[in-house]
């Protein structure tokens, strides 16, 4: 991929196909390094999934055999002197909790480090694709910090769906607003 916010898009979207109800993308930048963690409150992987998930030649899917998405993220991690973790649990008992956290981190000036890209497009993808998920997104940088939940924006809105296209707009211009 060209740009991180597609991959972040990526490892998001597995989320949601894992039954999260709750993700959280955070994104933690300093003049080193680009720190991105994803976590969600999903299935989880077993232990054996966990320690194949980056190979290329596994998948869940079943209309194809290679998965690139999550080794290919590792690798741009890796390509700039950083580094890739996945954590993930399942549910051993009734009661547990599960879920999965990835966390990457960039050498921000290694000359293959890639560009952020459009992670406004990315979080307001994920909220008009899955508007009953609870996204929280936060980027820290120079001293600023973005900041969305969609929990909160449920509250104050009531019944008025994350995915109408009022909504959209505003959370682009929410989100643009913090990044000026």
């Amino acid at each position: 991929m060209k740009e991180l916010s597609l991959n972040i898009l990526d490892i998001a979207k597995n989320s949601v196909k894992a039954g999260a109800a709750n993700v959280i993308i955070k994104l933690e930048e300093n003049e080193d390094d680009l720190k991105v963690i994803i976590a969600d409150d999903g299935c989880g992987m077993p232990s054996e999934m966990v320690a194949r998930v980056t190979d290329p030649f596994c998948t869940t899917r079943t209309t194809r055999k290679v998965g690139l998405g999550i080794p290919f993220y590792k690798l741009a991690a890796e390509q700039t002197g950083g580094r890739f973790e996945i954590v993930s649990k399942t549910k051993s008992y009734e009661g547990d909790t599960s879920g999965t956290t990835v966390t990457a981190v960039f050498k921000k000036k290694h000359i293959d480090c890639l560009p952020l890209g459009d992670v406004i497009s990315t979080v307001s993808t994920l909220i008009q694709g899955s508007p009953e998920i609870d996204f929280v997104f936060s980027h820290e940088f120079d001293g600023k910090k973005v900041f969305l939940s969609t929990a909160e924006m449920r509250e104050l809105l009531g019944d008025v769906p994350l995915n109408s296209p009022e909504v959209l707009m505003w959370i682009r211009d929410y989100l643009e607003e913090q990044y000026n």
